[in-house]
């Protein structure tokens, strides 16, 4: 059930933002390869082995885990969802439309992502590029769901701890990207969505982690311990970025020691501006960026759906919680699909199949609130969970 979950991230939102996932080989398992080479010298031969670890066809490298722990963490803080839902509904009291204008502050940091990948290649923060604002965007979680667990009392303080969450994510989210396209620039269509697939499986299997225990704990231990529960998990974001393999920025352009007004600063900030200006130009980067535009720009009802579910269906916080896994459980399925079976399908062909597939499918909440499904014989339990089972896996692919 599309609908049943508000808060929606980038990965639970059907076809929102959908990228190229593949891989090599299993789409589900984790290789190990052995390589063994042999070296000859003139007084004989010694054979070396080299064992290496692989998830999706690739390399799990220091920087290959500190991306897939990234997009872990962000599946693992779904955890605080349906916590901050029933806060908002229970504790505070607000209805449908100020639950939608709350929730509604989570999307506004992913508005701009091109801006903060502007930002963290321009002005590196003491001397680092990647690894200092991945300790930054950690730390600011840890900040926004402390304070939701502790002082937060009003719907303006939990707009602000929204934003400030959604905003660690976002930016730790373009660091790892500009990792991701790094690695996969020059590589084939089946190589670089081997990178993308070990991103948003991680992220899927973050989600299983915490999908189950995001209602039974809401219902054992009320919302603030969830938040506090929550709050340590942005700390693996920082935690991971000793991982990552950077050169140190020397010189004039060291991190916070450069003014706004250097003349470097200012040279590399023209530049950044003109080469993004010429990606965005382009139509195979301008058509995509209207039509996800037009698509963002219709209402959601997730809010409204959350009420419904909750208030005239009963749903409780433990059942929403079992839909939640079964939507991480589709989405990993979803990637698993695309990696092994679909990743030498045209992008095209995928594209239009999932999207009027997908159309078509979306409308099914008008069974769930007609009540239509009932006169099927299928209660809405069994509904709501195949229909976001469905709609899950579509949206990954």
């Amino acid at each position: 059930m599309s609908g049943v979950l508000p808060l929606s991230s980038r990965e639970d939102e059907p076809f929102i933002g959908a990228r190229n996932s593949a891989g090599n080989g299993d789409s589900l398992a984790i290789e190990m390869e052995q390589e063994t080479s042999t070296s000859t010298s003139s007084g004989g031969s010694s054979r070396k082995k080299n064992s290496r670890l692989k998830c999706f066809g690739v390399d799990l490298s220091p920087d290959n885990v500190a991306v897939a722990m990234v997009y872990f963490v962000q599946g693992v803080l779904g955890l605080a969802r349906l916590a901050v839902s029933f806060y908002l509904k229970d504790d505070l009291h607000l209805d449908p439309a100020e639950t939608a204008v709350v929730t509604g502050f989570s999307a506004l940091p992913w508005l701009v992502k091109p801006l903060y990948g502007f930002i963290s290649d321009s002005i590196p923060l003491f001397g680092y590029r990647r690894r200092s604002y991945l300790v930054l965007s950690g730390l600011l979680g840890a900040l926004s769901w402390s304070l939701m667990a502790t002082f937060v009392d009003s719907k303006y303080g939990a707009a602000c701890c929204i934003l400030l969450g959604s905003f660690s994510v976002a930016f730790s989210d373009v660091v790892v990207d500009s990792m991701v396209v790094e690695r996969a620039r020059g590589e084939s269509q089946s190589v670089s969505g081997s990178l993308q697939s070990l991103c948003w499986g991680s992220s899927a299997f973050g989600g299983i982690v915490s999908s189950y225990f995001s209602g039974s704990l809401v219902d054992a231990y009320g919302v603030r311990f969830v938040f506090g529960v929550t709050a340590l998990l942005p700390l693996i974001t920082s935690a991971v970025a000793v991982l990552v393999k950077e050169q140190r920025v020397i010189g004039q352009a060291r991190g916070p020691n450069v003014p706004l007004g250097n003349s470097s600063f200012l040279k590399s900030s023209k530049e950044n501006i003109i080469q993004l200006w010429t990606a965005v130009r382009q139509p195979n980067v301008f058509l995509p960026t209207v039509f996800i535009f037009l698509w963002q720009a219709t209402p959601q009802s997730d809010s409204a759906m959350f009420f419904f579910t909750t208030n005239k269906l009963g749903f409780t916080p433990e059942f929403l919680g079992r839909v939640k896994l079964v939507t991480s459980v589709a989405s990993l399925a979803g990637v698993g699909l695309y990696n092994g079976f679909l990743k030498n399908v045209p992008l095209r062909k995928i594209f239009l199949a999932t999207t009027v597939t997908g159309t078509v499918l979306g409308m099914t909440q008008v069974f769930l609130v007609t009540g239509l499904n009932r006169q099927f014989g299928i209660s809405d339990e069994w509904f709501a969970i195949g229909d976001s089972l469905i709609l899950t896996v579509l949206s990954q692919v």
